[in-house]
């Protein structure tokens, strides 16, 4: 089984600091856009389809809280597609990663699809889920809150696939969680309590192959309050600083 302790690619002495892009700010309109939080640690903005406005020049992520097909045609650059489903709107989500004759519109972008479950979820629903996702090549997405067992079994998925998957996080603990936890995934610890209370020096220790392997899985997590996030990463040495 591989493990970050493992996964040592070339070095190339032009590589950007390994969390550049980490956290993705959720914009509730396209006024917000241009007021957002800045910075290394900072990805593209998270923005709904239905708030897109003019005179955004920096790509954006999409929200799809519209269909694919009624987006204008010459706004902005889309980095990635998030959709929102139940489990009972999986397989229409996944219908839009896919290309050819059986999707007349396909999307431009990646696709990270999060699922909501109801009350009625048999335990491992989250790994199935997951599976599916990846499956069917989009980007799992891991909701804000998730329980202990939620956040295991997802990640037993995503520790040993390609796909990738982006998270949301309601606070900036919660986003150090989350690494933790993914970092735990991938060394075969304690994914439940690595995520309960996480030790942020496993994250902020990990050397330069390590930090950008665990990139690999973790793609984004996507926040609310930006600059509450990047503080509290930033306090427990986690930053998009290169090192000296």
């Amino acid at each position: 089984m591989s493990t970050l302790l493992t996964l040592h690619p070339p070095t190339p002495s032009d590589r950007q600091p390994p969390f550049t892009g980490l956290l993705s700010q959720r914009c509730p309109d396209a006024a917000a856009v241009p007021r957002r939080r800045l910075g290394a640690i900072f990805g593209p903005p998270v923005l709904a389809a239905s708030a897109l406005g003019s005179g955004l020049d920096h790509p954006v992520v999409v929200v799809l809280d519209v269909a694919p097909d009624t987006l204008a045609s010459g706004g902005p650059a889309v980095a990635r597609f998030d959709i929102d489903c139940s489990l009972e709107q999986l397989d229409d989500a996944l219908e839009l990663s896919l290309s050819g004759e059986s999707n007349p519109h396909p999307l431009t972008a990646p696709l990270a699809v999060f699922v909501a479950p109801d009350d009625h979820a048999e335990a491992g629903w989250a790994a199935e889920v997951a599976t599916r996702i990846a499956d069917a090549g989009a980007h799992p997405g891991l909701r804000a809150g998730p329980s202990p067992d939620e956040v295991a079994d997802f990640l037993a998925v995503l520790a040993h696939s390609d796909a990738g998957f982006v998270a949301r996080a309601a606070s900036g603990a919660e986003a150090l969680a989350i690494l933790a936890a993914t970092v735990a995934a991938l060394r075969g610890d304690d994914v439940r309590a690595a995520f309960v209370a996480p030790d942020p020096t496993r994250v902020a220790g990990l050397n330069q192959d390590a930090a950008e392997a665990l990139r690999t899985v973790l793609l984004s997590i996507e926040v609310d309050d930006a600059e509450e996030a990047e503080r509290h990463l930033v306090a427990h040495g986690i930053t998009a600083t290169a090192a000296p």
